[in-house]
């Protein structure tokens, strides 16, 4: 898909030093700050997947967090996705309380463990049907799902291009308005730029489904924002 490109110029400052003015009056300047804006089609998606058992004792309940992550593993290995691309987080076990009596005591009634993967999907044909599967073999919550692009350095550097671009546009225009000649640079900054967030975010329970999980994938976005200086020729 074609990078679709945003620009817009946040803010802009003119002084002017006129050929009346004092000798010692500095000379005019330009400044303003520009943002380039690039927008690509992601080609991966990372995703959170859960697995939360429980038991009577804290063993019992991680044996069968085991158990479920394994079978998790295994839908991963089986999608091809690499080692590189997997990685376990968030393993946690808590006590189950029971409600307070009318004394007012508390007692443990059982153990929570939660377990999980993150996973990088590289292949978005396939995201749908991968996320279908792994729920119905083990996994019983997805803790997010965000897009993304593998090489963001490209898409970065077009923001900066297009951001650049626009910071000349302007400054000619209002240079022109008040009839003054652009001289040269006098300070250049970068500010503001930033990555991709995430695109979709979803924190729910999971349940087996009869047909892949339909994913829109939508765009990503990257920034960049230059301040520019310029002196004046009048």
């Amino acid at each position: 898909m074609r990078p679709h490109v945003i620009l817009g110029v946040i803010l802009l400052g003119l002084t002017l030093a006129t050929g009346a003015a004092r000798a010692d009056m500095p000379p005019g300047t330009l400044s303003l700050s520009a943002e380039g804006r690039v927008s690509v089609a992601p080609d991966l998606a990372r995703v959170e997947i859960g697995v939360v058992t429980e038991g009577k004792t804290a063993a019992e309940a991680l044996s069968r967090n085991s158990a479920a992550l394994g079978a998790v593993f295994g839908v991963i290995a089986e999608a091809g996705i690499a080692e590189r691309d997997r990685q376990t987080r968030g393993l946690s076990v808590q006590p189950v309380w029971a409600s307070r009596s009318s004394d007012g005591d508390q007692r443990i009634t059982g153990y929570r463990v939660s377990n999980g993967v993150s996973v990088t999907v590289r292949d978005l044909d396939r995201l749908g049907a991968f996320l279908d599967t792994v729920v119905q073999d083990g996994a019983n919550s997805l803790d997010g799902l965000s897009f993304g692009v593998a090489d963001p350095q490209p898409h970065l550097d077009a923001a900066r291009a297009a951001a650049i671009a626009e910071a000349r546009r302007r400054a000619a225009l209002f240079a022109e308005g008040f009839g003054v000649e652009l001289g040269p640079i006098v300070t250049v900054s970068e500010s503001g730029g930033s990555m991709p967030q995430p695109m979709v975010r979803a924190e729910f329970a999971m349940a087996a489904m009869s047909a892949p999980v339909p994913v829109a994938e939508g765009e990503v976005s990257f920034t960049a924002n230059v301040n520019v200086t310029w002196a004046l020729d009048q």
